[in-house]
């Protein structure tokens, strides 16, 4: 097998809170009425991206790992499957006032998987915001009762955000991507949410959406929000690169390319490439690939040095 960069097609997601921007701007193909969700590095059993060009062209990425593990690079023997996914989400509207477990919680419970993440804005409308914990610190019995009275809103924090700004959200944090959104999100390879309100919304069966206040309950912080510094390394940020998220789980850049930039995928993790804004071209392995907005891009660990070239804003990620 020959190392070669890998360009990824994203498993489409389609929900009642999502756009079509990703269709029209960013070249996602899909015969679905919305793009609410590209998941545009994935391996989750609910959604495989799959592979483009090259020798794996045709195949879900998530049977391409499982047959070449080695792809992935030696910081990933240490999970037992893929450890993370990437998406643009599009929010046209509110998505649900929600949470994810935390690892503790599911090792307890014996169901679901962890979902820490982060998102870096990508646009927004004028007046945007996220959900982030809550204004103030309040007990469970005033948690429970905001929920059962409708009142949820009137605790939580609403963060006004503009583009290029960045969060890191800790599994147990209440939060919500709220309309006129577009964001990249960084995360564990984890599917489970629960959601704790929902505007009172049917789903496109016409039936309310499901909650799961129980589960919810058990792993909110009932706290304010905080932004944890895992960014250790600043010092070390240039015009070019700047780091966004450094933890246990992922390290997280953001590319700011202008002419010739160049990388390594040494033997410790693969390189991935989401290409948010610009034109431009890599060269690895002894192939140019032409970028675009909208691009995903995942370079094989000991793929050895890199080049990009052109005009470029992408989020790398490492593991």
């Amino acid at each position: 097998m020959k190392l070669y960069p890998i360009k990824l097609l994203p498993y489409v997601s389609e929900t009642i809170w999502g756009g079509r921007k990703l269709i029209e701007n960013y070249n996602v193909k899909t015969e679905k009425n919305n793009a609410a969700e590209g998941w545009m590095l994935s391996c989750h059993e609910a959604g495989s991206s799959s592979v483009e060009n090259g020798e794996f062209a045709g195949k879900s990425f998530a049977d391409v790992v499982k047959e070449n593990p080695a792809l992935c690079g030696k910081n990933a023997e240490r999970f037992d499957d893929f450890p993370i996914l990437i998406k643009f989400i599009d929010a046209m509207d509110n998505l649900s006032v929600q949470v994810h477990p935390t690892k503790e919680y599911c090792e307890k419970t014996g169901k679901g998987q962890s979902k820490t993440e982060c998102w870096y804005i990508i646009d927004c409308e004028e007046d945007a915001h996220l959900i982030l914990g809550f204004e103030d610190k309040i007990t469970p019995e005033e948690f429970k009762a905001a929920i059962e009275n409708n009142t949820l809103t009137d605790y939580v924090s609403k963060v006004p955000v503009k583009k290029g700004d960045f969060f890191f959200i800790e599994s147990g944090t209440l939060h919500a991507i709220c309309k006129g959104i577009l964001l990249a999100e960084v995360q564990e390879s984890s599917n489970t949410t629960y959601r704790i309100y929902d505007y009172n919304r049917v789903g496109n069966d016409g039936k309310p959406r499901e909650l799961h206040v129980e589960d919810g309950a058990a792993v909110t912080k009932l706290e304010k929000y905080s932004q944890p510094d895992f960014c250790k390394g600043k010092e070390l940020d240039t015009d070019e690169r700047r780091l966004l998220a450094d933890c246990p789980l992922f390290k997280v850049w953001k590319l700011d390319t202008k002419g010739d930039f160049c990388g390594n995928a040494d033997e410790n993790s693969f390189v991935s490439l989401l290409i948010m804004a610009g034109e431009g071209t890599l060269e690895c392995c002894g192939e140019t690939l032409s970028l675009k907005k909208g691009d995903s891009i995942f370079i094989p660990a000991n793929a050895g040095e890199y080049k990009l070239g052109g005009e470029l804003e992408i989020i790398e990620t490492r593991i």
